[in-house]
């Protein structure tokens, strides 16, 4: 199944050497505490982003991974603001940003390329992941370790997270490396220069950092394959990753054994977000300031857990509840205090979550949403709904509102979501897989000369991506109100943005609106009836391979069936017409 897909982004190093030296005087201004942490992790994600995409924008040319006078001063950034971080998460106090200033400087005249791919870190972006958890887990490395210690990092997420480990252990800075080839079957590219700068001293310790294992663990994997192979004791490496399990099913067995007998300390979110680290406080008193202090204990609501408090459940979920995707869910916690319950919502690390806010004010001055408050440190706080619930019925006057609201207000640029051929083939490798080839016979007629017409007719907008009946609440006074609303169309899978007729489509699906109902939600949201005829099929697809992944849900089942059932519905359908637009 085609479900899953990375966001990059090409930027200008120069404008982001810019970017992080203005904000940086900006969160110097700020007084000691959580904001101006914030502050300081975002900006030391953003160089860390960076020096990914300088080290990749090389390895890209020499197709290798080498060690060069740019990639020591990208790294050298980054190091300075890693120690800014450590120093802000420890209560210490900060020196002035000389070293920084200058660090800056002799990156801005290196060679830099005019742009530079910069890979978008998912575990910053959706999973909750803070590299605070490496400084700590680093910290907990056993302190015989043989020195020196060499610290190296995986591409992308591991460029900035080696980094925090290297402060923790007072390392030279990190390496970093780029695994490459089949995802399951990972192998490094390292040089001659490289390779005798890292197996330098006979007896040091290496210290391998990055997120995951997944599904093989082949990247952690590869990297220590090399060192083993070049001589390196295993017992002298060690492993810093994003969680305590171990490699998925399709690693290999020298992977897992070793895996199974190395060193790996881990900081879990929740030990590290519910304690008081110096001038940071526990998430519970993260919006203190705004919300007032908790007046019972903060609840987790991840993981589906939500439903137990909307079906008002002490345990067991109802059969009848939403489905959901656990592993897909972003962090998000119940606070109550005396101006009222709030969800806290984990809505990414990073410069790019300031604009989650911007959308989220917007939505809420046009009556779409609930009301947000404020963004600290990864977490949104908008206000829970005691006692609303999912309509019975969809008005679509009040889905053509939305889906036209969003249309007009949240324009976004061409390429930041699938092209329609991608999309195309994502329909038919799903459709393939769940209902085998024949069952795909329909998409035919999406020809090469038609996705270029229809891809020239669209305009992409940051689509709402989740419109279904759960997503939408009626309150206790009778609004209607759509909750996650904000970043599905930059989420960990391969949608993104496109044109509102995706959202049309969806709509289509979600409410098994009748012809006639779907012509008149894409008259009032001026949708292409062409373009949404084209995703109809593909948003069936996508759904069918989403809830494929999503099996160890009790409804993902159902889920599952229920696109499947409006696929042969659909397929029929265009074996009569000319132009599928309904579902029922």
């Amino acid at each position: 199944m085609l479900v899953y897909g990375n966001r990059d982004r090409l930027e200008n190093p120069r404008v982001v050497v810019a970017r992080i030296a203005a904000a940086h005087r900006a969160a110097a201004a700020k007084p000691d505490g959580l904001i101006r942490h914030g502050l300081l992790v975002s900006l030391f994600i953003e160089a860390a982003e960076l020096a990914q995409g300088l080290a990749d924008a090389e390895f890209a040319a020499l197709e290798e991974d080498d060690c060069t006078p740019c990639r020591d001063a990208a790294m050298a950034v980054v190091m300075e603001l890693a120690r800014a971080v450590a120093r802000s998460w420890r209560g210490e106090p900060q020196p002035n940003a000389c070293t920084l200033t200058a660090g800056l400087e002799t990156l801005s005249v290196q060679p830099l390329p005019e742009t530079v791919r910069i890979r978008r870190s998912e575990g910053y972006a959706f999973y909750g992941l803070y590299p605070e958890a490496h400084l700590e887990a680093a910290a907990r490395l056993p302190p015989d370790l043989p020195a020196p210690v060499v610290v190296i990092g995986l591409r992308s997420i591991g460029t900035g997270l080696a980094a925090m480990a290297a402060v923790a252990l007072d390392a030279a800075p990190p390496v970093t490396l780029r695994p490459i080839g089949h995802p399951f079957h990972r192998a490094v590219r390292v040089s001659a220069r490289l390779r005798t700068a890292l197996l330098a001293d006979a007896g040091a310790s290496y210290v391998i950092v990055d997120e995951g294992p997944g599904l093989s663990g082949s990247s952690f994997g590869a990297v220590a394959d090399w060192l083993e192979e070049a001589g390196v004791p295993p017992r002298r490496i060690v492993f810093l990753p994003s969680h305590g399990g171990a490699p998925g099913p399709h690693s290999s067995d020298r992977h897992r054994r070793r895996w199974a007998e190395a060193v790996r300390p881990v900081i879990g979110f929740d030990e590290l977000a519910h304690a008081a680290h110096g001038p940071v406080p526990p998430l519970e008193r993260w919006f203190e300031d705004t919300l007032g202090p908790a007046v019972a204990p903060l609840r987790d609501l991840s993981g589906g857990a939500w439903r137990t408090v909307s079906a008002d459940l002490a345990a067991d979920v109802a059969a009848d509840c939403p489905p959901v995707h656990a592993q897909q869910e972003r962090r998000k916690f119940l606070l109550r205090t005396a101006s009222g319950p709030w969800l806290l919502k984990f809505a990414g690390l990073g410069r790019l979550s300031e604009a989650k806010l911007d959308r989220a004010r917007v939505l809420h001055q046009a009556g779409f949403t609930t009301e947000p408050i404020a963004l600290r440190h990864g977490f949104l706080a908008e206000r829970w709904l005691d006692g609303a619930q999912p309509p019975s019925t969809m008005p679509l006057k009040r889905l053509a509102d939305y889906l036209l609201f969003r249309a007009q207000r949240f324009p976004a640029e061409r390429d930041t979501g699938a092209s329609l051929p991608d999309l195309l083939a994502m329909a038919r490798v799903n459709i393939g897989e769940a209902l085998g080839a024949a069952a795909t016979v329909s998409l035919d007629r999406w020809t090469p000369d038609i996705l270029r017409e229809l891809s020239a007719g669209g305009r992409r907008v940051i689509t709402d991506n989740r419109l279904h009946i759960w997503e939408w609440l009626r309150t206790t006074d009778g609004r209607l109100l759509k909750t996650d609303s904000l970043d599905h169309a930059d989420a960990h899978d391969l949608i993104g943005c496109q044109d509102i007729a995706w959202d049309v489509a969806g709509g289509i699906v979600e409410f098994s609106l009748a012809a006639a109902e779907a012509d008149r939600l894409c008259d009032a949201v001026g949708a292409s009836k062409r373009l949404v005829a084209f995703h109809l099929p593909c948003y069936l697809a996508f759904q069918i391979g989403y809830w494929s992944f999503a099996s160890s849900d009790a409804g993902a089942g159902s889920m599952r069936r229920f696109y499947e059932k409006a696929w042969k519905r659909q397929a029929d359908r265009v074996a009569r017409s000319s132009l599928p637009v309904g579902t029922s």
